[in-house]
């Protein structure tokens, strides 16, 4: 478990966060969203004990990040949005080098590096070295870096940048299984629709405060609207006038929406079947909008 509490920065005079408190609990996925400097890659500092913050504390299964840290760190995989590590040296020597931190043995380092390369999918790239990896493929030595300790809690910063689609899907597949295990991850990222695919609750991060926390499903219930899409075979003024008993149609580009949308989709199916029904169901808003919408109201 990851507690924040009452957690405040001030670099120089510019305060990056304003008594932020939040919990990611076990067996849980939380998405940390934000505009650019909105603060989440300095919580997730100080949450993996990299930075202190000025006042305030991240509790790491208890344990105390600003007067425990060697306890709570012990418990924390962290991938950072540009990780940075020894350029001219091999990939699986330098992995090894870092379990070394952990008393891992030298030759259990080595195996262990092997499959957890092959996991990530930098499989036969072992002995490149790290100058010769692209942001794409150090993301995912971080994220087997990540994994050594087999930690019981994980920070992922704008983990998704960089990663082509067999990545993104990999630390989807990751997240979850993580999450199965009964782990907690919380993990930043500005591609809101995968945070949406994945997140069970979302934290929005707006000046160093939070503006919102809200579950999964209560977001999708605000991303959704009560106007209906209906996309037509045949669409005419006939069948706009067919709708008309079901709240405030309109036609535009052979699509009907009927905003205000009063009644059952079957109904409405029925009554445009002579026109051929290609396609009905509610109009949403994107995540986008909303996470503007969100802020905008902070204002």
């Amino acid at each position: 478990m990851i507690r924040v509490e009452n957690l405040v920065k001030y670099y120089g005079k510019i305060q990056a966060l304003n008594g932020e408190n939040f919990t990611v609990n076990d067996g849980e996925i939380v998405g940390f969203v934000g505009l650019n400097g909105a603060g989440k890659t300095t919580t997730i500092k100080i949450a993996s004990g990299v930075i202190y913050p000025t006042s305030g504390d991240v509790f790491i299964d208890n344990y105390s990040i600003t007067k425990d840290k060697k306890k709570a760190s012990e418990n924390v995989g962290w991938v950072p949005e540009l990780p940075i590590y020894e350029q001219d040296v091999k990939a699986l020597d330098y992995f090894v080098y870092i379990a070394g931190y952990y008393k891992i043995p030298t030759s259990e380092a080595r195996s262990m590096g092997k499959k957890l390369f092959e996991e990530v999918g930098l499989s036969g790239r072992e002995n490149d070295k790290l100058k010769n990896y692209s942001q794409g493929m150090k993301k995912r030595f971080a994220l087997a870096v990540s994994l050594i300790s087999n930690p019981k809690n994980f920070l992922f910063d704008e983990v998704l940048n960089g990663l082509d689609p067999e990545g993104m899907q990999f630390f989807k597949n990751l997240a979850l299984k993580l999450k199965k295990e009964g782990k907690t991850v919380l993990f930043s990222s500005h591609i809101l629709s995968e945070v949406e695919s994945l997140a069970d609750k979302v934290v929005f991060l707006h000046k160093g405060k939070i503006v919102k926390e809200t579950r999964m499903e209560d977001l999708r219930k605000m991303i959704s609207t009560n106007a209906l899409r209906v996309v037509l075979n045949s669409p005419s003024e006939e069948a706009l006038k067919a709708c008309s008993s079901f709240g405030e149609p309109t036609l535009n580009n052979g699509v009907i929406i009927i905003n205000n949308f009063k009644g059952d989709t079957e109904d409405v199916a029925r009554v445009l079947k002579p026109y051929g029904v290609l396609e009905i169901g509610y109009v949403r808003q994107d995540l986008e909008s909303l996470f503007f919408k969100i802020i905008g109201e902070s204002q």
